[in-house]
């Protein structure tokens, strides 16, 4: 039964396309079987990403027919990332669900990591695992191998497969993280930093049919870098002065016993001015100094943007028991027993 658009669902399922128009019939019609071979109503939220082969068009010829399909088209291609976030911002469901528009993720798969929420109140985050990928082994397979090893020993979330874009969410994780740049491959350690707590399950993979690949080497150098990112980001957020303060601190502190011992050797009537130690020396410790102010200054900023209300520092629920809870409610607190507590 088609869902009415005015109905909240309980998935919102989330796909970022790009110029991916001869699979997006096959794509909406395996979803949709997919998501009726189980009991939970559903939304797709198809962004289309600036395409220029059509796609636009094709979504809204099938969403025309399909209430629960709903395009949201961006006004030119911004990235993986922001498409993303077009749709987080726009989910309806309890239960969050992304994929490629590819095909290479398996629509039919997408029950199995729902069922994982469903039944497991201790996990937020099920993340899909190609246990068997279908990709070239040195173009693809390889890069993606020493990827996922590098990140997860770098943010201490250890997944075999970071790169699979099937993943499914309780809505609070996705409420309280922001996607930007090209953060998208890096999910897991946001949501981690968010609080949730992750399970990975295999899924099937395939190769692809149709389409032309948008991933090209020069990915490998953009993932050094926003893993340097992520990681001071997971880190030093909240103390940015332990970060640029240490390094600070280590380059003043050599640089300073460099100038403490010419010192001693001026002291002693020897000539220090032309001795390249003595520049090594003023360099470290001005460098130090530098590093340190820039903390400093971190510190302000990061003050600043909390005491005017910006992201919240931590997230956190209240527990309340059940109805049917036996528990007898605290006794309130005496007046010797308040009179304590305020003093």
């Amino acid at each position: 039964m088609p869902l009415a658009r005015t109905a909240t669902p309980d998935v919102s399922i989330v796909v970022p396309i790009y110029n991916e128009v001869d699979n997006l019939p096959d794509l909406v019609k395996r979803i949709a079987q997919a998501m009726a071979a189980q009991p939970l109503s559903f939304e797709l939220l198809a962004v289309d990403d600036g395409s220029t082969d059509g796609s636009r068009a094709r979504l809204r010829e099938l969403a025309a027919t399909r209430p629960w399909l709903r395009p949201v088209l961006l006004a030119r291609n911004y990235g993986q990332s922001s498409a993303l976030q077009a749709g987080f911002d726009r989910v309806r469901g309890r239960y969050v669900v992304t994929l490629d528009a590819d095909l290479q993720n398996e629509p039919d798969d997408i029950p199995l990591l729902l069922q994982r929420l469903e039944t497991d109140p201790d996990v937020d985050m099920v993340s899909g695992w190609r246990k068997d990928r279908q990709d070239a082994e040195i173009s693809r397979k390889l890069p993606s191998r020493i990827a996922n090893k590098l990140i997860s020993n770098a943010t201490g979330v250890h997944l075999h497969d970071y790169g699979c874009a099937l993943k499914a969410y309780r809505r609070p994780i996705i409420d309280r993280i922001r996607l930007y740049g090209e953060l998208h491959r890096f999910i897991p350690s946001l949501a981690k930093e968010a609080g949730a707590r992750i399970a990975e399950v295999p899924v099937r993979h395939h190769a692809r049919t149709r389409g032309v690949s948008k991933y090209g080497i020069d990915r490998t150098f953009r993932v050094i870098l926003d893993l340097i990112l992520i990681v001071f980001f997971m880190r030093y957020r909240q103390r940015p002065l332990h970060a640029f303060g240490g390094l600070g601190l280590w380059l003043a502190a050599p640089g300073g016993l460099i100038l403490l011992w010419l010192l001693i050797v001026k002291l002693l009537g020897h000539d220090i001015g032309g001795r390249p130690l003595l520049l090594v020396g003023v360099m470290l410790v001005l460098m130090g100094a530098q590093m340190i102010v820039a903390g400093l200054i971190g510190e302000l900023l990061t003050r600043i943007y909390h005491e005017a209300g910006g992201a919240a520092q931590f997230h956190a629920e209240e527990y309340v028991p059940d109805e049917g809870s036996t528990m007898a409610p605290a006794p309130a607190p005496t007046a010797q027993a308040a009179t304590e507590t305020i003093a």
